[in-house]
């Protein structure tokens, strides 16, 4: 089956430059990604939360999404 993607540019190179390095086509590089990626199978699932010593200030957060953002925002560390 045929179909179109639009890749943004840098992707496209990064996979052309992988391609080449394995000897494979372009096709054959994106049918094997997508397949090991689809055997994985779910989503990543949720990030962890990051380790918070005892001492400190309480952060009036909800969800890990607001604690990273919250990290993020302060320059504290990145998230996975």
């Amino acid at each position: 089956m045929r179909t179109t993607l639009d890749l943004p540019d840098p992707l496209y190179r990064r996979l052309k430059l992988q391609a080449a390095r394995e000897g494979k086509t372009l096709r054959e590089l994106v049918i094997r990604y997508l397949e090991e990626g689809l055997r994985r199978g779910g989503s990543p699932g949720p990030r962890p939360l990051p380790q918070v010593p005892e001492a400190g200030r309480r952060i009036p957060v909800r969800t890990h999404e607001e604690l990273w953002a919250l990290l993020e925002d302060e320059g504290g560390p990145a998230g996975p």
